[in-house]
């Protein structure tokens, strides 16, 4: 009995391999269907430790934890970016050589976490291990928060260059009008574009400050008498203009140098959603005034280019008619000559999961390149309704969309190889050309769909296992969402009844 069924098991074995030995792989004609394209980004908010850590001092295991979970639910959600806070109030929540480490990291400022850990540099790793970009958030103005448990470090700006600070109302501010205050921000953000492997930088709404009222309820005037007499009261504008003058030059100046350092990483702002009151028509005119009270012209700097992408904090619903997130987004796509990115903010923070989802509807049905920033990350996560609605609406995972006036030129076809089983089957590639390949669309044909994913550069393998693909398709992705052509193989049959070379050929 022992005998038979030894005998059984090796005529099944050889059997298997006499099988799996008559399929290969060979290269194959058509390709698989264009990949979704789509930005899908989620703020993660350190100030105030609205995202992460969930709160200051925690042990840096649990910072650690909590921020590889926040990322691993992110890929699980299939967005594809996450806009990382790294500069609150002129602080740091990574190892700068420039700014005091951050309370809301350590509980006070000026304290480095230990054992030591960069958080920045974690976070990219770990973001792009999952498929995502990581871009590096900065306020760059802001240099004090109403609600700060901790005195100012000995080598933050408010001690060191307390000529450039401005105390208005609650807040403290870098004044934008004195040069230094611009040429330390920059500093900052070149320093992170240097030394760090980020995607993109983005600054919020924050330029000049939000307007405060004073005890009596009037609106406080900015106090920027010194920076107004020494360098903008000969200038021949008046004070709005110059202030604006201020906030154009320095988006100018962070483009021009990021682009410098590192051309692959884009730089983006996400402005107030409303640019004037009354804008476009029946936009309510009471809104408040982005270009006349924060100094922000962004549908200038949109105009002309000097942003890769927009993300306008669209935060209302669709159906409050003076304040419409349709038509604010409509409007913000139409002051777009040069072809930027606009990408609509969303405020899943306030708003149901209902109007979060026709929100991104809305998106899709003005442009099948756009996409949308959720604020903010855990807002999405700790409610389950928004995190169902959200998963749902990115069922598919998507490329970013390509940034084709910083780069065009795609990166050369992969090296693809596939070896078969009976029911199963792996594969193997490399890249190839100088380029590096930042992700890897993988999509593979099975009963006649196709499924796509999204694989970090490091990987180079998968295993396809209780079926034998009907095709396999591999292109690489650069830095910039451009494509190679496709690497594809199909099944063949080998036999000595085979007249042709069996390769199964795909419908274009």
């Amino acid at each position: 009995m022992n005998r038979f069924h030894s005998l059984l098991a090796a005529v099944w074995l050889l059997t298997a391999l006499r099988c799996a030995a008559d399929t290969t792989f060979a290269p194959g004609n058509g390709t698989a269907p264009p990949p979704a394209r789509e930005f899908r980004g989620a703020w993660i908010a350190t100030v105030a430790n609205i995202d992460w850590p969930s709160k200051s001092g925690l042990p840096v295991a649990q910072q650690k934890a909590e921020l590889i979970s926040l990322l691993d639910r992110a890929a699980q959600l299939h967005l594809n970016a996450v806009l990382f806070q790294v500069r609150p109030v002129a602080d740091a929540l990574y190892a700068s050589p420039l700014e005091p480490w951050s309370e809301y990291l350590t509980g006070t400022q000026g304290k480095m976490p230990s054992p030591f850990y960069d958080p920045l540099a974690l976070a990219v790793a770990e973001a792009h291990k999952r498929g995502l970009e990581l871009h590096a958030w900065f306020n760059p103005f802001r240099a004090g928060h109403p609600d700060a448990k901790s005195p100012p470090a000995l080598n933050h700006v408010v001690r060191t260059h307390p000529e450039l600070i401005r105390r208005y109302g609650k807040q403290i501010w870098l004044d934008p009008g004195e040069p230094d205050s611009q040429n330390r921000a920059l500093a900052v953000v070149l320093d992170v574009v240097k030394r760090y492997d980020v995607d993109g930088i983005v600054f919020d709404d924050y330029f000049y400050p939000y307007p405060e009222k004073n005890w009596a309820g009037g609106t406080l005037e900015f106090p920027d008498d010194a920076s107004w007499k020494k360098f903008g009261a000969g200038s021949g504008q008046p004070r709005e203009d110059w202030r604006r003058a201020n906030v154009n030059g320095f988006i100018q100046k962070n483009i021009t140098a990021i682009h410098a350092a590192k051309p692959w990483v884009k730089f983006g702002v996400s402005p107030f959603g409303i640019w004037r009151p009354g804008v476009p028509s029946g936009i309510s005119p009471k809104a408040l005034d982005a270009y006349g009270k924060l100094y922000a012209d962004a549908r200038l700097w949109l105009a002309s280019g000097w942003v890769d992408y927009l993300a306008p904090q669209l935060y209302w619903p669709i159906a409050q008619r003076e304040l419409s997130f349709t038509t604010l987004l409509q409007w913000w796509r139409q002051q777009n000559p040069k072809g930027r990115h606009v990408w609509a903010g969303l405020y899943d923070a306030k708003l149901p999961a209902d109007e979060i989802a026709r929100q991104i509807q809305t998106v899709r049905t003005q442009t099948s390149n756009g996409g949308a920033i959720h604020y903010h990350l855990r807002s999405v996560l700790e409610n389950s309704a928004l995190a169902a609605s959200t998963r749902a609406q990115y069922a598919q995972p998507a490329l970013i969309p390509a940034t084709p006036w910083l780069d065009s030129t795609p990166p050369e076809k992969p090296r693809l190889t596939a070896t078969a089983g009976k029911y199963s089957a792996s594969a193997r590639w490399a890249n190839e050309g100088a380029e590096p390949a930042q992700w890897w669309l993988l999509q593979v044909l099975n009963e006649g769909n196709w499924r796509t994913e999204i694989l970090p550069a490091g990987q180079t393998a998968r295993s396809f296992d209780n079926f034998l693909p009907e095709a396999i398709s591999l292109r690489a992705v650069d830095r910039l969402g451009n494509l190679s052509a496709p690497a594809v193989l199909v099944p063949r049959k080998s036999s000595s009844q085979d007249t042709g070379n069996g390769a199964v050929k795909l419908k274009k």
